[in-house]
């Protein structure tokens, strides 16, 4: 009778290191995508930035005359 329990157990230990293989693996992923979030801000940011920039100091693509082909 001790081998029924002894394959569950067995089966219940192998389960779980998987499970924590798989949380590591969702872990490091969420970070990486974190980090990559994080930079996206930051680029976003400065481009907001360096618009109102160009903005304020009038250079304002719509303002400019159409180039000579049209």
């Amino acid at each position: 009778m001790t081998a029924p329990i002894e394959d569950r157990l067995t089966d219940l230990e192998v389960r779980l290191s998987f499970l924590d293989s798989t949380v590591q693996t969702l872990d490091a992923t969420v970070a990486n995508q974190d980090r990559a979030l994080t930079e996206m801000r930051r680029a976003l940011e400065r481009l907001r930035d360096e618009l109102v920039g160009l903005q304020v100091a009038g250079t304002d693509a719509r303002d400019e005359p159409p180039p000579p082909h049209y």
